[in-house]
């Protein structure tokens, strides 16, 4: 027969035990909700990454509209990455590439007024001669990196008085952060540009 001492003593163990499984439990399920969030984050931020095929692509020079600088007020990249403009609700700035042909890396730095409303991306080429060599072409692409909408948004936002400014905060604000999905080019977009395709203010 057990003593009260020894009965009140397991009674306490017991409660003990139950307290840390709890714990354990409640900490578990805490920690997986903390290693998820972060997880879902990144599989939501990478889901749009890899392979675009069949993406119309055109070329700009510094010696167009716009002059040497992209929208960010800095200079043109022709170096190891190269500057690039699209339309920032369909490519938002910052967008990384790479053209599979090539092998060249491009990231998104400017827009032009042309590219609104169209899947196509313009390429800076450091010379006249590059940038007509280009011309117009459907390439594939590997997209490195997804662009901000944020910060596509924070740099339109002062620049609402032009229209075309004003299309692609629309079409940033209709998109939702997880439904990134890849952009596909379109066969109907003019095969030409004029000289006004990029703007900076």
């Amino acid at each position: 027969m057990l003593s009260e001492a020894a009965v009140l003593q397991m009674s306490k163990s017991l409660s003990l035990t139950i307290v840390l499984a709890v714990g354990c439990i409640l900490a578990g399920c805490a920690e997986q909700s903390v290693v998820q969030k972060p997880l879902a984050a990144v599989e939501a931020a990478n889901s749009h990454l890899g392979r675009m095929p069949n993406v119309r692509t055109t070329a700009y020079t510094r010696i167009e509209k716009g002059g040497r600088r992209n929208a960010l007020g800095k200079y043109l990249s022709g170096h190891h990455v190269m500057s690039a403009a699209s339309d920032w609700s369909r490519f938002p700035l910052g967008t990384r590439f790479k053209i599979v042909s090539t092998r060249e890396e491009f990231i998104i730095d400017d827009y032009g007024t042309a590219l609104v409303g169209t899947s196509t991306i313009d390429l800076y080429k450091p010379t006249k001669l590059e940038m007509k060599r280009w011309g117009v072409r459907t390439v594939d692409i590997d997209i490195l990196q997804w662009g901000s909408e944020e910060q596509s948004l924070k740099v339109l936002g002062p620049r609402v008085k032009h229209q075309t400014v004003r299309r692609m905060i629309a079409g940033l604000q209709k998109k939702a952060p997880s439904s990134r999905t890849g952009v596909t080019s379109t066969s109907r977009e003019a095969s030409t540009r004029t000289s006004s395709s990029r703007t900076l203010d």
